[in-house]
Parts: structure tokens; C-alpha cells; sequence
């Protein structure tokens, strides 16, 4: 077994319940929980018996997806299992510098609630539309995009890339997407992420984590907007990101390179995980969510560390 990635989700992941089982069973994660509902009161709650209405507002869905997806690093490390490297997509990058110790957990929580409320206020003042692409080349999605007036923003893996923009330019690019034998599925978002639209986000994010001292990273993080470990003035590239396409797949790619072939998925669900066994085949991909899942996890991985 080669090098091993913890990789943290993003927004669309969430789901009532999601953190609760890893809470009463691992001290580790329910550590990571309190913290973060000592800052801020309610994200225990929201996590653990919230509505898929009050989930899916962003406002609430970054802080505790952060939390649950931090909860799960924790307890995978409390249980032996090391991680060499890491990636997170889109929000799941700021619980990433967290786990790299870039950011103390307190600190990257504070800083994800003001991402998540900037990015909140920008879709209110710029209201847009999100549509997955399937079934095309990356670069023909590229072309029809263009056509339409809208971006691409997330390139998750062979076959799947989303698209961002004005509800009018994505219901243009489902129609071109159908003619070319496409499949386009509307997202349930209000905002055009990850586009130029949400430049005014970007920019508050940057001034605000300007105010934060970064540490180096314990293990490599690999960067959305570049897809390489990050570098330099890391700030500036956590908030390029919030207005830059997730190059998710190309990231991938590269970690495979650089020798990683196994990769755990730490948080609520499975997006990641399905995303990389479609980029390689050969990958080992976990996920740890609760504690089946948890033991599942460290029982094929510590015997390989």
C-alpha cells in the first residue's frame, strides 16, 4: 500500500443525523463537535436533528459540515490511522487546512463561518444556478458553456463536470447539453458558486483570513484552484477558490502520482469516494461517516501502516 489521503466533502453532502454516531462512540470526534458548538451554539443540533431544509441553507451547511467533516479526521487519527496528504472539495478544503494544521480547528471554524456567510450574501445579491453535466468530454461541456454564457466550475471526475451562472444561461446549457446527448441535472443551490459572481465573497474571505496566521503544513495539502500542495501566501489561494473552478479531477490525478493510492473520504457521505474510483480504478477508497463505516476503515488500514 502506497501513501494514504484524507479527503473532506463539501456542500451537497449533508444530511440530518450526520456526525451523531461518531459523537457518542469516539471521544476524539466528540471533542471536534463541542468545540465547535461552544463557538457557535446550535451546530450540534443542526447536525445531529436538522431539516434538509435547514441543512441546505449555506449559512448553516458549511459550519457543520466543517464540523462532522473534522469529527471523522479525528476519529480516524484517534484510532490509529495516519494520513500522508490531504484534499478538500470546496469546503471540505477549509476543514483540510485544519487537519494539515494550518489553521488551529478553532480558527478554521471561525473562518469557515465567515466564509459561509459571505458566500451567502453574494448568491442573495447575485442569484444563480448550478447544473451537473454528464455523459460528455470535459472540453465539449467547455464549448457549450461558453455558448451559453455560463462557467465551468467543478471538474469531479470522467464524465462529470458542473457548470455555474444565471438560471436563464443553465436552462440554455441543459438544452445544449440534451441536443449533444448529454444528461444536465439542476443542483438545489441559489448561487452560481465558484464562478466570477462570487468575486465580493472571495474578496471578503481573502481580507478576513488575512487576519489569521498560517502554520506549515504537517502533510501536504493539495489545492483546488491549482491543484497542487499548496504554497505561498495560503490565504489568497483559500479565498481564490470560493470564485475558481475545483479541479478536482486533475488534483486527484496529481496525488496518484506523487504515490498516493488510497484514499478515505472523511465526512457525510460518499460524493469523494465515488469520484475517485471513477478517476482510477485501481484506488483503495474508503469513507468514515459513523462508526461502522469507522471500523471498516481502520481495520483494512492499520495493518497497512
Amino acid at each position: 500500500m502506497g501513501k494514504v489521503a484524507f479527503v473532506f466533502p463539501g456542500q451537497g453532502a449533508q444530511y440530518g443525523g450526520m456526525g451523531k454516531e461518531l459523537y457518542e462512540a469516539s471521544g476524539a470526534a466528540r471533542a471536534v463537535f463541542e468545540m465547535a458548538d461552544k463557538i457557535r451554539p446550535g451546530t450540534l443540533e443542526q447536525c445531529f436533528y436538522g431539516s434538509k431544509e435547514e441543512l441546505s441553507q449555506t449559512i448553516n451547511t458549511q459550519p457543520c459540515l466543517f464540523a462532522v467533516d473534522l469529527a471523522c479526521a479525528a476519529a480516524l487519527e484517534d484510532a490509529g490511522v495516519k494520513a500522508d496528504g490531504a484534499a478538500g472539495f470546496s469546503l471540505g478544503e477549509v476543514a483540510a487546512v485544519s487537519f494539515c494544521g494550518m489553521l488551529g480547528f478553532e480558527e478554521g471554524f471561525r473562518l469557515v463561518i465567515k466564509r459561509a456567510e459571505f458566500m451567502d450574501g453574494c448568491a442573495s445579491e447575485n442569484e444563480g444556478a448550478m447544473a451537473a453535466v454528464l455523459k460528455l468530454d470535459s472540453r465539449l461541456v467547455e464549448g457549450l458553456c461558453e455558448k451559453a454564457g455560463v462557467y465551468p466550475v467543478n471538474y469531479n471526475c470522467p464524465g462529470q463536470l458542473v457548470a455555474a451562472g444565471t438560471k436563464e444561461g443553465i436552462d440554455e446549457l441543459a438544452e445544449l447539453v440534451r441536443q449533444n446527448g448529454g444528461k444536465a441535472l439542476k443542483l438545489p443551490v441559489s448561487g452560481a458558486f465558484h464562478t466570477p459572481y462570487m468575486k465580493e465573497a472571495s474578496d471578503k474571505l481573502c481580507r478576513e483570513a488575512s487576519r489569521y496566521e498560517f502554520g506549515d503544513q504537517r502533510i501536504p495539502l493539495y489545492s483546488n484552484v491549482t491543484a497542487r500542495p499548496y504554497g505561498r501566501e495560503p490565504a489568497a489561494i483559500l479565498s481564490k477558490q470560493v470564485s475558481s473552478p475545483v479541479l478536482w479531477q486533475e488534483t486527484i490525478e496529481n496525488m496518484l502520482s506523487d504515490g498516493f493510492d488510497t484514499f478515505v473520504e472523511a465526512g457525510a457521505g460518499k460524493t469523494l469516494s465515488s469520484f475517485i474510483k471513477k478517476i482510477s480504478a485501481a484506488a483503495f477508497v474508503f469513507n468514515v461517516e459513523n462508526v461502522e463505516s469507522l471500523n471498516a476503515a481502520v481495520c483494512a488500514l492499520k495493518g497497512g501502516q
